[in-house]
């Protein structure tokens, strides 16, 4: 999980606009988490609490729209 939240805010000033090097700097000042982290962790959220995954996603999507 880490690895994929760090992959998105790595991956968030590409998003729309993709590079063909290899060579970038891993973060920059408008590197952010983006919906996709947000969704990871909603659903780890729930699988961990039990709670309902819908829910949950709704709830995550209010606090961090």
């Amino acid at each position: 999980m880490l690895g994929a939240i760090a992959g998105d805010v790595i991956g968030s000033v590409y998003e729309g606009r993709p590079i063909k090097t290899k060579k970038f700097d891993l973060f920059q000042d408008k590197s952010t988490f983006t919906d996709d982290s947000v969704l990871t962790a909603a659903v780890a959220s729930a699988l961990m609490t039990g709670e309902s995954v819908a829910s949950t996603l709704r709830s995550w999507y209010f606090r961090y729209p």
